[in-house]
């Protein structure tokens, strides 16, 4: 017998009718007659004879409704199991990324996530591309969001949208900006320049060093979030990606992207043999939407 007989034999003997059967398993009652005949033909004797109009269970049928009780039940539990799995019952996602997705698209889309999702925990912490593949290997994390997948490890990954830098600066020392800016706009002013370690700074330094440009260094800063707020401090200005300067604009600072755009992807990973469940994947989607929001 397989799941399908063990199913409807199930239904049968619990409900004593071929129709009050059909209506518990939500099919017709031919399609339950034709299990059971089946179930019968391939065990090689009867499991009901009719008396009264019901279907009254034989002595072999008695007998072997302890073990397919037993099976109904792992059955219905791993329903359960799979329907709690998607709701995020008991669930725990733990997702670390870049500091500057944590500053307003990770929280954002969590805090969002949690009013259809409430059962859902979450264990969430920043991270920095150098540690990215160590949380993950060490399983303190299932999925990071940074940008770049690092090349030749065992990595999935899915993209989630893509971003850019930008300058952020105060209004009242660069009025009248333009839309968009040309690099050029950093000659011979005061600039906060950040490490060119990792993706983003690497991707600045090439392009101001193909372009031949002078750049006035007054302080040099390990992350974004030191460079912002020494502009809020009127060091001087700095160029970041746009979701940090998006979450951190205040009165008196504005942001402009570049006239010749400087973009990058922004990337979940995670480790080949531990692929996102479906519960993440939502996750995950609700993600990008957000990203994409922010970038558009």
């Amino acid at each position: 017998m397989n799941l399908r007989h063990i199913e409807v034999f199930h239904a049968v003997y619990v409900n004593g009718s071929v129709s009050a059967a059909a209506r518990m398993l939500n099919v017709s009652q031919p399609s339950v007659s034709k299990v059971l005949r089946h179930a019968e033909s391939l065990i090689g004797f009867a499991l009901f004879h009719r008396s009264a109009g019901r279907l009254v269970p034989t002595e072999d049928a008695h007998a072997l409704f302890g073990d397919v009780a037993a099976i109904q039940d792992r059955v219905y539990a791993l329903r359960e199991a799979s329907r709690n799995l998607k709701r995020g019952t008991g669930a725990l996602l733990k997702v670390s990324s870049l500091p500057s997705i944590a500053l307003d698209a990770l929280p954002g889309t969590v805090a969002q996530f949690l009013r259809t999702h409430g059962e859902v925990k979450f264990d969430l912490q920043t991270i920095h591309h150098e540690d990215l593949l160590r949380k993950l290997y060490e399983r303190e994390t299932d999925l990071a969001i940074a940008h770049e997948v690092p090349p030749g490890a065992a990595l999935g990954h899915r993209r989630l949208g893509t971003g850019e830098l930008v300058v952020l600066y105060r209004e009242a020392d660069m009025p009248n900006m333009p839309e968009r800016v040309d690099l050029s706009v950093l000659e011979g002013r005061p600039l906060v320049t950040l490490s060119a370690s990792g993706p983003i700074g690497q991707l600045f330094a090439t392009a101001v060093q193909a372009r031949g440009i002078e750049l006035e260094e007054v302080v040099s800063a390990r992350t974004f979030h030191i460079a912002t707020a020494l502009v809020r401090q009127s060091v001087g200005l700095t160029v970041v990606d746009n979701f940090t300067a998006k979450a951190s604009l205040a009165p008196g600072l504005a942001m402009r992207p570049l006239a010749d755009p400087l973009r990058f992807d922004v990337n979940a990973m995670y480790l080949q043999d531990r692929p996102p469940t479906a519960l993440a994947t939502d996750f995950l989607k609700a993600l990008a939407r957000r990203i994409e929001a922010i970038s558009g």
